[in-house]
C-alpha cells in the first residue's frame, strides 16, 4: 500500500487567488468552447441559402461532429492519464481553436465538415479534462459549486456568440465565416499556463511523490500569502499501489455501474440538448422564420445559459447533486414540449429561455456529479468513456430528427426530444447514488455514506 494524502491537504485549503485564477482559465476555455459547439447550427441556415446544403447534409455533418466528440473524450482520458491533467487542457484547447481557425477558410461543405469533426474532438477532449482537473483542484466542499462558476463565465460564450452571430451572418456571403474566427479565440488559455499548476492528486496516484509534493507546497504556499497559516489536514490514507487503469477494468462491476449510469446521463443530455439547440434556428428557418429572426430567437433563448449555470451553483453543495439533475431534466422536458407547441415568438422566446437555463444547469450539475463515481485512478478513463459514449450517441440523434420532421412533422421533434429527458431523469431517480461530499480517492463500492451504485435510497 501507498500513502496518499494529497487530496485531504487540497480539501483544506480556503478558496483564494490561486482557485480563482485556476477557475479563470477553465472558464475562458469552457468560454470559447460554448462558442464554438453551436457554430454550424448558427451558421447552418446561411449555408442552406449560400451553398444550397439541405437538411440531410446538415445532419451527416452535425452526426460525424458526435462521431469526433467521441474520439476526442477517449483521447482526453488517455492524455490526461499519460501526460497530466494541466498538459491535457492547454493541448485539447490548442487543437480546437486550430481547427476552428481552418473552418474560416472552408470551401465547400465538405471542407467544412471535415474541419467541424476535428474541432469537436478538441471540444469534448478538453470538456473532459477540465472536468477532471478542477474536480481534483478544488476542495470537496465547494467543488461543485465552482465547477458551475466556470460554466456561468463559459456559458456566456453561447449567448454572445449568438448574438454576434445574429449581426454578421445576414450581412455578406462571407461574414458566416467570421463564427468560426471568434470560437479559435480559446488560444487565450495559453496565456494563463503559468498560473496553473498540475494536479497533485493525479501525480501522487502515479507515484511521483516528490512532483506532488513540490506542487503542494507550492500552493500552499500561496494560500498561506493571502490567508495565513494552514489548519492541519485529515491524516494520510492507505491506496494500492498505483497501476495503468486499462480500458477492461470499466468492465469490473464497480465501476461498470457507474458507467452505465453516466452513459444514460450523458446520451440523454446529448440527443436532448443538442437535438435543441442544433435543430433549432434551421427548424424555424424552415416553418418560415427569416434567418435573421430564427437565429435572434435562438439568440434571446441562450440569455438564460448562464442565469441556468448560476441557479446550480447555488444548489449544487446545498443538496444532493442525484435529486438536482432528476429535477432539472424533468423541467426541462416540459419547457422543450411547449417549445415545440407554439409558433408565437413571444412564447419561443419564453421555453427556449427556459430550456436554456435548466439544460445549462443540468449540465454544470452533471460536470460535477461525473467525476465523483470514480476513484482517482479511473476517473479520466470513467469520465471520458461514458461522456463519449453520449456524444457518440448523438451521431443517431440528428438523423432521428431529420426523419421525425421530414415524415411527422415540427412538433414531433419536440416530443422526441421532451422524452429523451424524461428518459434520464428516470433513470437517475431509480439508480443514481448520492455524491454529497464524496471521497473521490474512494473506491465507489467502498465510500462511506453514499449507497451502493444500485437502487439509490432518497
Amino acid at each position: 500500500m501507498q500513502r496518499c494524502n494529497a487530496a485531504n491537504r487540497l480539501d483544506r485549503l480556503p478558496i483564494s487567488r490561486y482557485h480563482y485564477l485556476t477557475l479563470a482559465a477553465v472558464a475562458i476555455a469552457y468560454f470559447f468552447e460554448f462558442a464554438d459547439i453551436n457554430s454550424f447550427s448558427i451558421t447552418a441556415p446561411r449555408l442552406i441559402k449560400l451553398w444550397k446544403v439541405s437538411v440531410d447534409e446538415i445532419a451527416y455533418v452535425t452526426s460525424l461532429s458526435f462521431v469526433g466528440m467521441f474520439i476526442g473524450s477517449l483521447a482526453a482520458g488517455w492524455i490526461a492519464d499519460r501526460w497530466g491533467r494541466k498538459k491535457a487542457l492547454l493541448w485539447t484547447t490548442l487543437f480546437f481553436s486550430t481547427f476552428s481557425l481552418a473552418a474560416v477558410f472552408s470551401w465547400d461543405i465538405l471542407s467544412l465538415g471535415v474541419f467541424r469533426v476535428l474541432t469537436s474532438a478538441g471540444l469534448s477532449a478538453m470538456t473532459v479534462v477540465a472536468v477532471i482537473y478542477v474536480s481534483e483542484i478544488f476542495p470537496a466542499a465547494v467543488r461543485g459549486k465552482y465547477q458551475a462558476y466556470a460554466i456561468v463565465i463559459g456559458i456566456c460564450g453561447t449567448p454572445v456568440t449568438n448574438f454576434i452571430a445574429s449581426g454578421l451572418v445576414g450581412l455578406a456571403p462571407w461574414t458566416w465565416r467570421l463564427v468560426y474566427l471568434w470560437g479559435a479565440l480559446g488560444l487565450i488559455v495559453l496565456f494563463l499556463s503559468r498560473h496553473l499548476t498540475e494536479s497533485p492528486v493525479w501525480q501522487e496516484n502515479r507515484g511521483d511523490y516528490a512532483a506532488a509534493e513540490a506542487v503542494l507546497r507550492d500552493i500552499e504556499a500561496r494560500v498561506i500569502a493571502q490567508h495565513g497559516p494552514l489548519a492541519e489536514p485529515a491524516p494520510q490514507v492507505d491506496a494500492p499501489p498505483a497501476t495503468k487503469a486499462p480500458l477492461s477494468l470499466l468492465l469490473q462491476r464497480r465501476y461498470l455501474l457507474p458507467t452505465l449510469l453516466l452513459t444514460v446521463l450523458w446520451v440523454t443530455q446529448s440527443i436532448g440538448f443538442f437535438g435543441y439547440s442544433t435543430w433549432a434556428p434551421s427548424l424555424l428557418a424552415k416553418e418560415g422564420f427569416s434567418v435573421q429572426s430564427s437565429t435572434l430567437y435562438v439568440a434571446l433563448s441562450t440569455v438564460g445559459a448562464p442565469l441556468g449555470s448560476y441557479l446550480a451553483a447555488q444548489v449544487t453543495d446545498r443538496f444532493e447533486r442525484k435529486w438536482c439533475l432528476v429535477v432539472f431534466g424533468t423541467v426541462i422536458a416540459a419547457c422543450g414540449l411547449l417549445y415545440g407547441l407554439t409558433f408565437t415568438p413571444a412564447m419561443i422566446v419564453t421555453f427556449g429561455f427556459l430550456v436554456n437555463l435548466f439544460e445549462r444547469g443540468y449540465t454544470a450539475l452533471g460536470y460535477a456529479y461525473s467525476p465523483e463515481l470514480f476513484d482517482t485512478r479511473t476517473r479520466s478513463l470513467g469520465t471520458g468513456v461514458s461522456y463519449g459514449l453520449g456524444r457518440l450517441s448523438n451521431a443517431a440523434g440528428p438523423l432521428i430528427i431529420a426523419h421525425l420532421y421530414t415524415w411527422s412533422g415540427y412538433r414531433s421533434v419536440f416530443i422526441f426530444i421532451a422524452a429523451t429527458w424524461m428518459i434520464g431523469a428516470v433513470v437517475l431517480a431509480l439508480f443514481g447514488p448520492r455524491t454529497r461530499h464524496r471521497d473521490t480517492t474512494a473506491m465507489p463500492e467502498t465510500t462511506s455514506g453514499t449507497g451502493t451504485l444500485g437502487p439509490a435510497s432518497a
